[in-house]
């Protein structure tokens, strides 16, 4: 399908005249193509698009920055995804239609090259004992630690360079076993006693967490790898962001909700009450980017409800799920499709964390090694609004 635009579509888009229009290609800002037999150019859609967000930006002037850290404007260009119409993209194809059969294997490789190589090929890494971890501490600090010991071990350099090894060393270190090459949601599904219906909901789970744009781990890892660090360190550096409540914390607060209403003689006003307190966004419903609705949470749940007719136990959450989104006049996030998920399935607690810091590892590779590629340094300026001259 041609999706070149005439002169006057591009115009349009762009709110200018023809000759500005014609300016912009004089000045390389904007590609124009032949039109077979024609004189008349034509306009490549997705480049008329890119420079009409760039136009936006630059009104917005020294604000940018600042509306950006508030989902506001991009502060990147990126090749690999992003949010359009209430539509998550990886490299644009919908990651919901992706989902009915995808693994996180497949999403990983459409992420990184458009699926130009099989990286998974390989077998799985071996590693120093000293690796192993510690079998105490909880998931997201095993994974923490063996990123930063694998950054630390320059004689390991081959897997400190492979996705593919790095994304099956996070699984060890979430699971506690050894690394694996067996597909990544067989490998939870194992460990967690999963069945056929509940493993076929974790690859989609998986691949539907791949990747979510620019956000905030997301953000630190293109930080860290602009500077030259390693994979290992730039996976860190996104662990260490899903660490905190406001990103890696949302399965964990909305599964608090649901037991909590769950175990309430009035569901209702144990859900008032418990949103009293916590902002609904970083604990299951809403999503700035999605005012009509989180396709991931919409498809997840849309699969939990067919199979809550032979599960009481889920059919009471879902209700719970129902409820509180009547309550708060807004529809779920991904965060209550995984709390959901682990709590109906006795899964353990914070496994529902553990799928999104797995899913989430595709995009991270994804996004450092764009960075890299552009060996550009990411260094914003302040705008200082401080004291210029003490008296």
């Amino acid at each position: 399908m041609n999706n070149d635009l005439s002169a006057t579509e591009a115009a349009r888009l762009l709110n200018v005249s023809l000759p500005t229009l014609y300016s912009y290609v004089s000045r390389g800002l904007l590609a124009s193509v032949s039109n077979g037999d024609s004189r008349r150019k034509r306009y490549p859609q997705e480049d008329v698009l890119r420079l009409a967000a760039r136009k936006n930006d630059a009104r917005h002037g020294g604000q940018t920055a600042v509306a950006a850290m508030h989902w506001g404007l991009p502060v990147l260009e990126t090749r690999i995804s992003h949010i359009f119409d209430g539509r998550l993209l990886y490299r644009g194809c919908d990651a919901t239609a992706l989902a009915e059969s995808a693994t996180l294997e497949t999403a990983a490789g459409l992420l990184w090259d458009d699926n130009a190589i099989d990286y998974f090929q390989q077998d799985a890494p071996v590693l120093p004992q000293e690796l192993a971890g510690a079998p105490d501490a909880p998931p997201l600090a095993r994974a923490m630690l063996a990123m930063a010991m694998l950054a630390s071990m320059p004689a390991l350099a081959d897997i400190l360079k492979s996705g593919p090894a790095l994304m099956r060393i996070l699984a060890a270190a979430l699971l506690q076993t050894a690394p694996s090459a067996l597909p990544l949601h067989l490998q939870l599904a194992q460990v967690w006693h999963a069945d056929a219906q509940q493993t076929e909901l974790l690859r989609a789970a998986l691949v539907l967490l791949a990747d979510h744009e620019l956000n905030a781990s997301t953000f630190a890892v293109r930080c860290v790898a602009s500077t030259g660090a390693s994979l290992a360190a730039a996976l860190m550096a996104g662990l260490a962001a899903l660490s905190g409540d406001k990103h890696g914390g949302g399965s964990a607060a909305a599964r608090r909700m649901l037991m909590q209403a769950l175990a309430a003689p009035d569901a209702s006003a144990a859900i008032g009450a418990y949103y009293k307190t916590t902002t609904p966004e970083f604990a299951g419903f809403g999503h700035p980017l999605y005012p009509d609705g989180d396709p991931r949470a919409a498809y997840l749940l849309g699969s939990l409800t067919t199979m809550a007719h032979e599960k009481p136990e889920l059919a009471a959450i879902l209700a719970v799920c129902a409820a509180a989104g009547e309550l708060l006049d807004t529809r779920p996030n991904a965060d209550l499709a995984l709390a959901a998920m682990e709590l109906a399935f006795g899964w353990p607690e914070g496994s529902g964390w553990s799928v999104f810091m797995l899913a989430r590892s595709a995009g991270w590779i994804a996004h450092a090694a764009e960075q890299a590629a552009s060996a550009a340094l990411i260094r914003p300026r302040a705008r200082y609004i401080g004291r210029h001259q003490r008296d």
